[in-house]
């Protein structure tokens, strides 16, 4: 069984200035309530085929996890892949301008149920993913909005 969820919110901000946040990796834990740490392996820059390193926390535990970076199209859209539990995962961002300074912003996540995790009733998982994925784009808005009232953002 594979689910998809999506969350949906216009930013203020342009879209170079969402790219721009969401391409620092460094600051993830700001918006990613598991994530603790996050880096490009081997540093260099967001880009396909590389690997996205990360110390989180979730389900009350410490681990390290790693996602591949499966696309990036600047400044329209970026994807990975990794894992859920047992299960495969795929995640991704997509922006369209709204204007010049707005940014319509989706996160989409899906989700192939394998192994143990099949055991979850896939409506209740689904839920919980839509719920965090909306935390985490209330997360980006808010970050990305003080940025470019702090100046931060592209002029």
């Amino acid at each position: 069984m594979t689910f998809r969820t999506e969350s949906r919110i216009s930013v203020a901000g342009s879209i170079d200035d969402v790219w721009a946040y969401l391409c620092d990796v460094g600051r993830w834990s700001e918006w990613a309530p598991t994530v603790l740490e996050c880096r490009i392996r081997d540093g260099g820059a967001l880009r396909p085929d590389a690997w996205v390193d990360q110390r989180a926390k979730d389900l009350g535990f410490n681990h390290k996890r790693s996602e591949q970076v499966t696309a990036v199209d600047p400044p329209h859209s970026m994807s990975f892949v990794g894992t859920m539990g047992t299960s495969v995962a795929r995640w991704g961002m997509e922006f369209e301008p709204e204007g010049d300074l707005h940014t319509n912003a989706m996160m989409w996540v899906e989700v192939d149920l394998a192994n143990v995790m099949r055991a979850i009733p896939g409506p209740s998982l689904q839920g919980q993913v839509q719920r965090v994925s909306d935390i985490e784009m209330a997360a980006i808005k808010a970050a990305v909005e003080a940025d470019v009232q702090a100046g931060a953002g592209s002029p």
